[in-house]
């Protein structure tokens, strides 16, 4: 029995209840559904979920639209549900807090697997998250305008704290503790989330980017997680950034 919440958003019926039977079948057990975006919304709201399926065609709001506002009360990981890849920005997808997506008609096995993938490395990271402080080295990393407290498990920006989901925190704390050093995407994937990357490069580019968006005075011009074009991503000590460049 697997009691991961998860979360099905849909408004086609026989699609929730295909996938509510291979998923009970494969062990899960605390599964809701719903379908529409508002509903989608107000379950997150009111529960905790470690997996969102979220299609894109709802009524009303498009999931694009309300994945924004799931991203304010839930870090879990968002599957898309798209009806033809071509129909889906993939880039759009993941700037507004997508982790994957999923053509139909699909296979449901298939969606099964990357549900448990996604699974995986989800709760491994929170379950890495809250090791001990008398577990841990007593590390904080300061960059100045920003600095990671590896013992707190906290970013602090500006003197302020910015919360910060799991695996975006694990992927600066490895910066942060690796600095200066380039790493490929592949590279970052496979130490992060501590599996081989195959095709997955587009995850380490979304949380590079969430990253961005709590560290960089300017996300649009970084200044201290570089890309080196082709090569991959590095975290300097920025020394030329001073407060009154805000």
């Amino acid at each position: 029995m697997n009691t991961a919440a998860i979360l099905l958003v849909d408004d086609e019926q026989s699609i929730l209840e295909l996938m509510l039977t291979v998923l009970r079948k494969e062990g899960y057990t605390n599964v809701d559904t719903v379908m529409t975006g508002e509903a989608a919304i107000a379950a997150c709201e009111a529960k905790i979920y470690d997996l969102i399926i979220l299609d894109v065609l709802l009524p009303g709001r498009s999931g694009i639209e309300i994945c924004p506002f799931l991203r304010q009360t839930t870090d879990a990981p968002i599957l898309f549900l798209t009806a033809r890849e071509s129909d889906f920005d993939k880039l759009t997808g993941f700037a507004v807090g997508g982790d994957d997506y999923i053509t139909k008609p699909f296979n449901p096995m298939e969606v099964v697997a990357r549900i448990r993938s996604h699974l995986r490395r989800y709760l491994g990271a929170k379950h890495a998250a809250k090791v001990q402080p008398s577990d841990k080295i007593n590390a904080m990393y300061d960059y100045g305008h920003f600095q990671v407290d590896e013992t707190a498990g906290m970013l602090r920006v500006e003197q302020t704290v910015v919360a910060c989901p799991a695996l975006v925190f694990q992927l600066l704390l490895f910066l942060c503790k690796n600095p200066n050093r380039l790493f490929s995407k592949s590279e970052l994937y496979e130490s992060v989330w501590g599996e081989e990357a195959l095709h997955d490069d587009n995850t380490v580019m979304v949380h590079i980017h969430r990253i961005r968006e709590r560290i960089e005075p300017d996300p649009a011009n970084p200044i201290f997680i570089v890309n080196v074009r082709g090569l991959g991503y590095k975290l300097v000590q920025a020394e030329t950034w001073s407060p009154q460049q805000l």
